[in-house]
């Protein structure tokens, strides 16, 4: 299936509503939900099609079995397992028994306005490409259960609190994570190594620079459009690429503007003005300035420079 014919889903209450489940446990005042899937009864024989997540998933199967797939990896469901999944990737499951699994749906905003600011640096882990569904020793289970169950105790609460003592319960449940799974994970290996996310942002990023070069497009993109492109919140596209690439994802757009730019004042005979509008600047003299301030000297300096050292060859 082509990724863009997936069905895309913003949160747990339009998924739940599309596939015919109850929606009654889902607060849709809230981008945070947790509940027991058994309290779901249809849950116990549902099968989910592919479809794309664009929030967060923990889930933590003390008695359950089945199976999920996410971006073609198929992982195992079974008694003490935790995993989660996170926005941008298609995804499946498929339930052949569920006595007790808590599931916690929750948006990137949410993370960062109740959990933590810069939630990405702190647990870089959250923006990790593949999620081995993890099989825990009983008692190592149990801190976990014990936390999942406070915080379902405060979602289903009436305090004025309630999100900020679900947030600072999560940075527990979060640290507990870490402490178990991810204290050797490196973001910028594995982001380099197969982040889907990354991968497709320099395809487009390489296309849409050879369509400017080439006077296809006449206007640059704005990190809107390059998120656009894959059904992600521009914050949430911007914290991938810079956690998984080490480099902001202006700096990419920037540094890919800079390599066109030279491409063109060596390599062609048009007026700077000409690759100026070729590259999404309104005006020549924008250009010539952003120009100089990545490279420390002007277009026209740098193309009799290219000149000049042309003909000493």
């Amino acid at each position: 299936m082509k990724e863009e014919k997936l069905r895309i889903f913003n949160d747990l209450h339009e998924q739940y509503k599309h596939l015919g489940l109850p929606v009654s446990l889902i607060d849709r005042q809230s981008d945070f939900t947790i509940f027991n899937l058994a309290d779901i009864r249809d849950m116990i024989t549902i099968r989910s099609p592919i479809s794309r997540l664009n929030f967060f998933v923990f889930a933590f199967v003390k008695n359950g079995q089945g199976n999920y797939t996410i971006d073609e990896q198929r992982f195992d469901i079974r008694p003490s397992t935790v995993y989660f999944t996170n926005p941008g990737h298609s995804r499946s499951f498929d339930w052949a028994e569920v006595e007790e699994v808590y599931l916690i749906t929750l948006s990137e905003s949410f993370l960062k306005e109740n959990v933590h600011a810069d939630i990405f640096e702190e647990f870089p882990f959250l923006l990790a490409e593949t999620f081995p569904a993890r099989v825990l020793a009983p008692e190592v289970f149990e801190e976990f259960e014990r936390l999942y169950l406070q915080i379902h105790k405060e979602y289903v609460s009436h305090s004025p609190f309630r999100n900020r003592l679900i947030g600072n319960l999560f940075v527990v449940l979060l640290l507990k994570i870490k402490e178990y799974f991810w204290l050797d994970y490196n973001p910028i290996y594995e982001g380099n190594r197969s982040s889907h996310i990354v991968k497709n942002f320099k395809r487009l990023l390489e296309k849409h620079y050879r369509d400017l070069s080439s006077g296809m497009l006449d206007r640059a993109y704005r990190v809107q459009e390059y998120a656009d492109d894959q059904n992600l919140h521009p914050n949430y596209l911007s914290s991938v690429i810079k956690a998984k690439t080490g480099k902001a994802i202006g700096t990419w757009i920037a540094e890919k503007t800079i390599a066109e730019a030279k491409s063109l004042l060596q390599n062609s005979s048009i007026s700077i003005k000409e690759i100026s509008f070729r590259l999404g600047f309104s005006e020549s003299a924008h250009f010539s300035n952003y120009f100089k301030k990545h490279t420390k000297i002007s277009p026209a300096s740098f193309r009799s420079e290219h000149i000049l050292n042309l003909s000493k060859g």
